[in-house]
This record gives C-alpha cells, sequence and structure tokens, in this order.
C-alpha cells in the first residue's frame, strides 16, 4: 500500500514534531480516517522528504512526529513551458496537472496578443500543481509564475536553449531533448502567436520548432513539448 503523501508549506529541519494545517488534518483523520501511529509522508515542494508518523489524530490540528527527514535533488536540466492563457479554463488546468506530474520545473502563464483570458486564479492554479506533485510522488513544485507578458519572456536570460512552437509554414526543426542543457518553450494562444511575435522570438535568438505534422491545441502543444523535453531520449 502506498504511503499518504501530503504538502507543507515550510519545513523547520530542527523540529522533531509538527502541528499540519486544518485542511490536510481534515483530509488525514476524516476522509482517509488515519489514526495515531499511522505513517505518512511530507514535503515542502523544495526538494525536502519527510517520513513522519500521526501522534495526535485531531481532525483539525492533527500532530505528527518526523521520523526521518532526507533531501531530493532538483531534477536536471530544468525545463521552462511559457504558454498563452486559455478562454476555457478548465483545459488550462489540465496542462498544468499534466506538466507537473510529467516533471515541468517552470510554467510561466503567457499573456499574447491573441490571448483572450484575462483573468487567472493563481491559488487554484497553485493548489492544482501541488496536487499533481503529491499524487506523482515528486518533491519539487514547479515554479509557478503570474501572468507574464510575451515581450517580457522574452528578456529571460535563464535558459540557454529557447524555442517557440507556431503554426506558420515557415522553416523549423522537430523538437528534441537537449540532456546538458537548461530549455524554455514559448507555446501559443489558439490563433497562433502573431508574425511579430515569432519575428521577435527569432530575433532574441529563440528556435522555431515543430511538435509534429498535425495542428495542435495550446494545452495539446504544451503537453507535447513537456513529453519531449522532460521524458524523451
Amino acid at each position: 500500500m502506498t504511503i499518504p503523501f501530503f504538502y507543507v508549506e515550510h519545513f523547520n529541519s530542527t523540529d522533531k514534531q509538527m502541528v499540519l494545517d486544518e485542511d490536510t488534518s481534515k483530509h488525514i483523520t476524516q476522509v482517509l480516517r488515519m489514526q495515531v501511529d499511522e505513517a505518512l509522508l511530507l514535503t515542502d515542494g523544495k526538494g525536502t522528504k519527510a517520513e513522519a508518523v500521526i501522534i495526535n489524530d485531531h481532525r483539525k490540528k492533527c500532530e505528527v512526529a518526523i521520523t526521518k527527514l532526507e533531501t531530493i535533488p532538483a531534477p536536471t536540466p530544468k525545463v521552462a513551458i511559457a504558454i498563452s492563457l486559455l478562454k476555457n479554463a478548465t483545459r488550462f488546468e489540465w496542462f498544468l496537472e499534466k506538466a507537473t506530474e510529467i516533471g515541468v520545473t517552470e510554467i510561466i502563464p503567457l499573456h499574447c496578443a491573441r490571448t483572450e483570458k484575462e483573468k487567472f486564479r493563481y491559488d487554484r492554479m497553485k493548489n492544482i500543481t501541488i496536487s499533481a506533485m503529491l499524487q506523482s510522488q515528486q518533491c519539487w513544485l514547479p515554479v509557478l509564475h503570474e501572468p507574464t507578458d510575451f515581450d517580457k519572456v522574452l528578456q529571460s536570460p535563464n535558459y540557454t536553449t529557447r524555442f517557440i512552437a507556431h503554426c506558420l509554414p515557415e522553416e523549423k526543426t522537430p523538437l528534441v531533448k537537449n540532456n546538458n542543457s537548461d530549455t524554455m518553450i514559448l507555446i501559443g494562444p489558439e490563433g497562433d502567436f502573431t508574425p511579430a511575435e515569432i519575428a521577435a522570438a527569432l530575433h532574441k535568438g529563440f528556435q522555431a520548432v515543430s511538435l509534429g505534422n498535425n495542428r495542435l491545441r495550446t494545452e495539446t502543444a504544451g503537453m507535447v513539448a513537456a513529453v519531449l523535453l522532460c521524458i524523451a531520449s
């Protein structure tokens, strides 16, 4: 049986015991009906993994004793996906969940010229990534940004390999993984990037890439990029 896995905001490495927040406590005691002496796992999404046992099964302030604490190395290479917001928020949430499970390390919601969605419920979106991290038994939460303007993302100096996936019939190379390089890819909105945006990205050193022969929805393109950059050899 898999040991249940939970998220905590912060760890103090000197603490031998800790009280979990109310939502987590209710889930442990009322949903899973766990009791004193049962084991669970905790992570802060920053590489810390703790093994613990319940010492007080209070439904609002469940208390655990830490039995083992370890640091999980950060995933390498880093993979960032900057992807346009979608009019249908459910489809964007689906992308967040799958990208987290696959192992994307940074997600940047984009405001592009043709982006139709403006509102972004950050707390809800972060909770989706937390749930996906726990479900996939990871200890590193992807960095989730607030929506960012396309032009600002072009200035990012943190990635040595940078791609833009677009639909214009211009010369593009198939997207492939580079195991030695931190990588960023730009994924456009439902109407694709504008020619001016594509030209600006190419001018900044982004490479135009293809995700296959078929025209993909934005969230599908993001997932294909995640698989190719995080999993494919």
